[in-house]
């Protein structure tokens, strides 16, 4: 797991995320676009269910955002995700995977997430569902 230092710029970012990701160039190419293009800091990541399912039992763990890869190192994303709802309260559940059938959206809707994008051809949705995010959240 790896915990990010806050930026230098912004001093409150709307937004707090938590990647679940086990490609470390997906990882980092995902957290240099939302951080660029978003009011959003990257808090942490992890490669793998333990690893994430530890941050979230973590005393002083919060995020307003989630996202979760289905197929990881070790474990697997459903599993975080199943245990998420509980342990982040009120956290925004997405998953990012390329693996985005009907099934598998049923799937992870019937976990807890809010919505499921295909990391191959829906990074415009996901880039606009966390700036509505954002805004919802600058706006309270």
């Amino acid at each position: 797991m790896r915990v990010l230092p806050a930026p230098d710029r912004a001093p409150s970012l709307p937004l707090r995320c938590f990647i679940v990701e086990d490609s470390p160039i997906i990882r980092q190419n995902l957290i240099a676009t939302l951080e660029e293009m978003l009011p959003l800091q990257v808090v942490g990541t992890a490669e793998d269910e333990r690893t994430a399912v530890a941050w979230m039992q973590s005393p002083g763990a919060h995020c307003d955002l989630m996202m979760i890869d289905i197929f990881l190192k070790a474990g697997t994303g459903l599993e975080v995700l199943r245990q998420a709802p509980a342990l982040l309260p009120g956290a925004q559940l997405v998953v990012l995977t390329n693996y985005a059938t009907p099934d598998m959206r049923r799937r992870c809707a019937q976990l807890g997430a809010h919505r499921v994008f295909d990391k191959s051809a829906e990074l415009e949705e996901l880039l606009a569902f966390c700036a509505r995010l954002a805004a919802d959240a600058a706006a309270h």
